[in-house]
């Protein structure tokens, strides 16, 4: 088996979450969560469509974690990212955070919004 070193280049990638947080960096973020090429930051959850709005532009999707289980998002968070360009992936927030990951590590332009498990 050939194991290769990650490198990730400027966002970083999510290191582990629990009950109401998720570390990224070292550093523990309590609550909802935004991560964008932008940076690191808390996010309103469902009635905050404008932080994510504002990274259209520079992302090609966003996977946005329900907590610890799937559950759809309000239709109207789902027409207004779709209407600002962006691909919009619903998963449970540790399926998120994985598939984040994995896409980040292959330099792909992703951000993860995700209600804490």
């Amino acid at each position: 088996m050939r194991l290769n070193e990650i490198t990730y280049t400027g966002a970083q990638p999510v290191e582990g979450y629990g009950p109401g947080f998720f570390r990224i960096g070292g550093t523990v973020h309590h609550g909802a969560l935004v991560i964008l090429p932008s940076g690191i930051g808390p996010w309103g959850g469902y009635d905050d469509a404008e932080t994510l709005v504002a990274a259209a532009e520079a992302l090609d999707v966003l996977f946005i974690g329900t907590g610890a289980e799937i559950a759809h998002i309000p239709a109207p968070l789902r027409t207004t990212l779709e209407e600002a360009g962006l691909g919009v992936e619903v998963m449970a927030s540790p399926a998120a955070c994985r598939t984040y990951n994995v896409l980040l590590s292959e330099g792909r332009r992703v951000g993860l919004a995700l209600v804490p498990v």
